[in-house]
């Protein structure tokens, strides 16, 4: 697998001597693992998976068109957003290419903006058609996912883990609503074949790089893994979510240090610290990323809300497991960016940027269904409504996640 040229990611040749050291020393951190190096890989994948079922449900979708036809809000004025946005137009024309090629920072860009919006559009569009059922945004979908599966065959350079990550969080979404709810779509063979050949392969193994890096992949690993029923892919793809989610989110019962993902080679204090941008002191609800900016974190906890709403769907809820490290991780982050002061144990009392159209999805699991009080949270979440795309993998989630009880 291509890795990325991000600050702080240990390469593979120190990665080893890590793996080395922690071998004949034994440092306490390397025992911090969040699992076992080899311990077997527990099964989660459903004996028979629900459809449509990556991020969104029939149910979920019925409701959603109910309000919207009720005219009810804040679902009417979502639908009005998304429709009268670009990603809806019944005029796109899709930009395939054979090789995506995204570096750092968005440099090179070649056709990696195009991949990413292409892929939201054929979301959108699905998500148009079954509020609707006009069957003319059911074909501008799968006219954009036919024209991709007819050419893209590879990406490359630095950034290609993270951008078909991204990518690949979106397609599988639009395939499962396109294929499970509408009359025909005679390429969803080939597109599948897509998937499984061009986008798994590179997201499956992970990465260490920073933690949103690898939860966006498993991301896509596991909607890949619901559209092409591959029960070993989610399996994986849990794992890898099982691995990563403690490892960059700390909770007070984690001890001194945060844990480190299997195979980090994150084996002492300095290690870990540096990782988790200086950051030395830690508590509830701090991500691996909160430093650097919120932003990427919050390019994190989406991922782990959707990969955990999917899980949700596919009747093995997640969200148990991780709802402590999560509802506090939103609230950290919702009450600073609401404007409480920033306290100089915090990244020296300063954050930057803020989380995105993100919190939709873990606030109505967490809040409405599970029951946690998390009043920052919500503040921040009905401020922003309504929750529109961050034009990388996250769109219209009080659309489709407001209060929705299904």
């Amino acid at each position: 697998m291509r890795t990325g040229t991000i600050p702080r990611v240990l390469g593979t040749a120190a990665a080893l001597a890590a793996l080395l050291t922690t071998a004949l020393a034994a440092p306490a951190v390397a025992e911090r693992s969040t699992t076992p190096g080899r311990a077997p890989v527990q099964a989660a994948a459903p004996a028979n998976f629900t459809h449509p079922g990556v991020l969104v449900s029939r149910p979920q979708l019925d409701f959603v068109r109910g309000r919207v036809q009720a005219g009810a809000q804040p679902w009417k004025g979502a639908y009005d957003q998304m429709i009268g946005s670009k990603y809806a137009s019944l005029t796109r024309t899709a930009k395939p290419r054979a090789v995506v090629e995204c570096g750092s920072y968005s440099n090179p860009n070649n056709g990696c903006t195009d991949e990413r919006e292409d892929a939201i559009a054929a979301y959108t569009l699905s998500l148009a058609w079954y509020i609707t059922q006009d069957s003319r945004y059911a074909q501008k979908a799968i006219q954009i996912m036919d024209a991709w599966s007819a050419v893209i065959k590879d990406h490359t350079n630095s950034n290609a883990p993270l951008q078909t990550g991204w990518a690949g969080s979106s397609w599988p979404r639009a395939a499962e609503i396109i294929k499970y709810t509408y009359s025909s779509w005679p390429g969803s063979g080939r597109f599948g074949t897509m998937l499984r050949n061009v986008y798994l392969p590179e997201v499956t193994n992970g990465s260490h790089s920073n933690g949103n890096w690898e939860l966006s992949m498993t991301e896509a690993a596991i909607g890949i893994a619901v559209f092409l029923e591959d029960r070993a892919a989610y399996d994986k793809a849990v794992g890898k979510f099982r691995g990563r989610v403690p490892a960059y989110i700390y909770v007070t019962a984690d001890g001194s240090l945060p844990k480190v993902a299997p195979g980090s080679g994150l084996d002492t204090r300095a290690k870990v610290i540096n990782y988790w941008q200086g950051q030395s002191t830690f508590m509830d609800g701090l991500s691996q990323e909160t430093c650097r900016d919120l932003t990427h974190t919050g390019y994190g906890l989406s991922a782990i809300s959707h990969i955990a709403e999917t899980s949700r769907i596919q009747g093995q809820d997640l969200y148990p497991e991780i709802a402590d490290r999560l509802r506090h991780a939103m609230g950290l982050h919702a009450k600073h960016q609401l404007g409480t002061p920033v306290p100089s144990s915090l990244c020296g009392g300063s954050l930057k940027d803020n989380l995105g159209p993100v919190t939709e999805v873990g606030f109505n699991a967490l809040a409405n269904r599970l029951g946690y009080a998390m009043t920052n949270t919500q503040t921040l979440t009905e401020r922003q409504r309504p929750a529109g795309s961050n034009n990388l993998f996250v769109a219209w989630e009080t659309l489709t996640h407001a209060n929705n009880p299904a």
